[in-house]
């Protein structure tokens, strides 16, 4: 006796004497073949998008005043704080024009305390002594005192300017983040940005890497299949095919008529910096979903344009059952009509079984592939 063994198929063949081979199913009992029991899953197709990690904020840090740098606290690579300083610039005569304004502030207010006495006391005199004070006189003292209110208004302006313009000299940071670029060495002159210079030097690049945005690019047949909050999975060659899974946070709502394309943006954590600006990645967009379906593996299927399965009825029998199929993915196949929950089909090939035949069925382990 010769036992064959295809697949999960384990047959008996006995040999006669004229050297005919005959399957002894009687003698050797039914036979043991894999199934998978029929169950209702998600099933949905995914297509691959080329995306890439940037920033969720990015900028360039420029001087809102121009002078030498004095300091740079920090370099490329550094991770800061809000707040944080990076740099000083040196600017002397600044501080000068900052002491030349609390001088004049300080004189304002002596201005005005001598010109509110003078008007009090003639005040005080009229009050007394009416019409001994001309009227004109009075006016004038008032006048007077009105004008060094003023005066000191227009000095604490110019001394709120020139801590500003000071303040300026230290550049720090906005945000939380790393230092992407250094610009500048210490002494270099830097030149004040403003809306006419085009040609201001930055000193530094500081992007929030912490968090950051990953964005791609559907086509205007697969835009119904974008929602807010869908889960995508995302998978990064450069770090050994590292998987990980984030939520669609926003999309333009606009198909772009150049490209014919959407434009879709995940935000994905990254506290530890593991990821970095600029990595290629690839976003496993679901183009096709269908939820709670019946569906059974591909191993279980013969014929492309009329498909059927074979199915273990209650009687342990096999029974040949033409299917629909309906949305087709790598592992699954979803069942439209053929089939009812619960039900065992057969899997691999169908050589040395036939329908009617009594069979023995092992229902496979799907994880592990391996018979339970």
């Amino acid at each position: 006796m010769i036992v064959v063994v295809i697949g999960a198929v384990v047959v008996a063949v006995s040999l006669s004497s004229h050297g005919n081979a005959h399957v002894s199913s009687e003698s050797t009992g039914p036979v043991t073949i894999a199934v998978a029991k029929v169950e209702r899953e998600d099933l949905f197709k995914e297509k691959p998008l080329p995306a890439e990690f940037r920033p969720f904020a990015e900028v360039e840090l420029h001087a809102k005043v121009s002078g030498y740098v004095d300091k740079m606290n920090v370099d490329f690579g550094d991770k800061v704080k809000t707040g944080q300083l990076l740099a000083t610039l040196e600017i002397p005569e600044l501080h000068d024009e900052l002491s030349n304004a609390r001088a004049i502030e300080q004189r304002t207010h002596a201005d005005y305390t001598n010109a509110h006495l003078i008007y009090d006391r003639m005040q005080q005199v009229n009050k007394e002594h009416p019409n001994l004070v001309a009227q004109q006189d009075l006016d004038t003292a008032r006048a007077k005192e009105d004008t060094a209110v003023a005066a000191i208004a227009s000095a604490k302006a110019d001394v709120s300017k020139y801590e500003t313009l000071v303040n300026y000299t230290q550049i720090t940071a906005p945000f939380d983040g790393v230092i992407t670029k250094r610009y500048v060495d210490p002494g270099a002159l830097i030149q004040a940005a403003t809306g006419s210079s085009t040609q201001a030097m930055p000193l530094f690049r500081i992007s929030d890497n912490y968090q950051l945005r990953l964005d791609f690019y559907v086509t205007q047949e697969d835009v119904k299949a974008v929602h807010v909050g869908d889960p995508v999975k995302i998978r990064i060659d450069s770090l050994g095919g590292k998987t990980l899974t984030a939520k669609i946070t926003r999309f333009t709502s606009r198909v772009e008529e150049t490209t014919r394309l959407m434009e879709t943006e995940i935000e994905v954590p990254n506290p530890d910096l593991e990821l970095v600006p600029g990595m290629y990645v690839s976003v496993m967009f679901k183009v096709d979903e269908h939820l709670h379906t019946l569906a059974i593996p591909p191993e279980a299927l013969s014929g492309e344009k009329n498909p059927t399965v074979y199915v273990v009825n209650a009687n342990h029998e096999i029974e040949s059952r033409p299917v629909t199929l309906g949305l087709e993915t790598p592992e699954r196949y979803e069942i439209t009509s053929g089939l009812q929950e619960g039900e065992l089909v057969m899997l691999g090939g169908r050589s040395m079984v036939h329908p009617g035949q009594k069979v023995e069925a092992k229902l496979m382990d799907r994880a592990a592939n391996e018979t339970k």
